[in-house]
């Protein structure tokens, strides 16, 4: 199977309404080529899960900015005034997750399992609506494992079986949301013809979709 897609035929497998993991931190290693694509699609009523809502015209905010986003999940939305005000006039739906929460969520689907028993947040507004349990006296939140339709992945080399290395802030939340995923696209910077195993960090089974800049 040939992983290596268009631009073209990326934007035809997007649809209203789905969700999408997006990765990175602040923006720093978010697939922002794979937002611009997202943007001219047109799609819209988007669940975007991150960890925060980057900063005015980086990131997620540029989806939040063209009113493309009806959820996000995320950690914390404070550099993006924009996503503020939605959230306090109604037009945005927020759910704040603690980030070690959000990532582990996010792992838990990724491998299968039925959920997370973290004590973040017992006790708080984080524990509204939630399962509990208590083991050796000790409360623990029951945290539910956390999908999604689709992954924007940032990488910084491929080979062209689609093995994944990431540089630097590539590494957070690309790698665990590469897991958990049905559909995984990754736009990688470099493609080379084969990687030292012993750095990959995403095997290719988990990139169904790869795209570049440069030549494949």
């Amino acid at each position: 199977m040939n992983k290596w897609i268009t631009e073209k035929e990326f934007i035809g497998k997007l649809k209203d309404g789905m969700s999408f993991f997006i990765g990175g931190f602040m923006a720093c290693g978010t697939a922002e080529r794979l937002i611009d694509f997202v943007l001219e699609s047109g799609v819209k009523d988007l669940t975007v899960i991150c960890n925060d809502a980057g900063y005015p015209g980086a990131g997620t905010a540029r989806l939040i900015e063209q009113n493309r986003v009806k959820k996000l999940i995320a950690s914390h939305i404070g550099l993006n005034p924009e996503a503020g005000r939605r959230m306090s006039n109604g037009e945005l739906e927020v759910e704040l997750v603690p980030q070690g929460t959000l990532a582990e969520r996010i792992r838990a689907h990724g491998y299968g399992l039925g959920g997370v028993l973290t004590p973040t947040g017992v006790n708080t507004i984080v524990e509204a609506n939630k399962k509990t349990i208590t083991i050796n006296e000790k409360k623990y939140l029951i945290e539910e494992p956390l999908g999604a339709d689709i992954a924007l992945i940032k990488a910084h080399k491929s080979d062209k079986l689609g093995n994944l290395v990431f540089r630097k802030t590539e590494r957070n939340f690309n790698p665990v949301m590469a897991t958990a995923a049905k559909n995984v696209f990754v736009w990688v910077d470099e493609v080379v013809e084969e990687l030292d195993p012993e750095i990959i960090v995403t095997p290719h089974v988990f990139s169904h979709y790869l795209l570049t800049g440069g030549a494949k």
